[in-house]
């Protein structure tokens, strides 16, 4: 059964229309790598499954609700597809942690604030706080930072503070969890332990949506992988079928100057 499905999307800033009409979908547990060159579309496509931008036209659906659908011009209706997004975690390229939280305090945050959400918060903060850290401190275990806790951003390498955006992604409990270029802003020897703990969550079915850069990692990681080219979808298919036997000519330009 499809976790996404997108239909049709299409993304124009002023005269120029960066999606034209991408449609594809992806069951879950499974993962998804999208590669392409800069500007074919990646990250707009990523930004407009998660709200980051809003799309022209087209519809989104994450575990069968719908996100974002063209159709619905009701600004309520609107507002309320924005609480389906709760499906989605991402993990930016730029770590985007607080510098004056701890690792745990930076996953903890999020779930804080929805706490204090919650009606019966008032007679039950003591458990739900108990809870929170109990969660942050299990995900932030599963990335491999048990001993990390209580270190700042500032004391902590550059794949350690990646690792701990992913901790907090996932603390939040998404079905569907999306990657833009995870390694890119890490020094080539920081990559590996990233790739490390994206290739752990693929392992435990995680269903993940990665834009990368890594042709290497998503051949290993990837049960589908996207082509992307000017905007549109260019080819779609396994691992073998894009990255090492594509039809397209495009694709395969790609791909052998990426070699180069």
């Amino acid at each position: 059964m499809a976790i996404l499905e997108v239909k049709n999307l299409t993304k124009s800033f002023g005269a120029t229309e960066v999606l034209k009409g991408i449609t594809f979908e992806l069951e879950e547990g499974k993962v998804l790598s999208v590669i392409g060159s800069s500007g074919s579309g990646k990250t707009t496509l990523l930004r407009c499954i998660n709200g980051l931008e809003t799309a022209t036209s087209g519809k989104i659906t994450v575990n069968s609700q719908t996100v974002f659908d063209s159709d619905i011009t009701d600004k309520k209706e609107i507002k309320a597809l924005g609480k389906n997004r709760q499906n989605i975690g991402l993990v930016f390229q730029q770590f985007n942690l607080f510098p004056q939280y701890t690792a745990l305090g930076n996953v903890t945050l999020a779930m804080k604030l929805a706490a204090k959400r919650r009606p019966d918060y008032k007679q039950k903060k003591k458990e739900l706080l108990e809870e929170i850290d109990r969660t942050a401190k299990y995900f932030l275990g599963k990335v491999g930072l048990s001993d990390k806790l209580d270190f700042y951003p500032c004391q902590l390498s550059g794949g350690q503070q990646q690792r701990v955006s992913i901790a907090r992604a996932l603390a939040l409990n998404p079905k569907i969890l999306f990657f833009d270029e995870p390694t890119s802003a890490l020094d080539p020897e920081l990559t590996g332990e990233i790739l490390k703990t994206i290739r752990q969550l693929a392992e435990d079915r995680m269903t993940m949506v990665i834009v990368t850069h890594e042709m290497n990692f998503a051949k290993d990681v990837s049960d589908e992988v996207i082509f992307m080219d000017n905007g549109v979808i260019a080819e779609m298919g396994s691992p073998e079928d894009v990255l090492v036997n594509p039809k397209n000519e495009r694709t395969r330009a790609f791909l052998n100057t990426y070699q180069k």
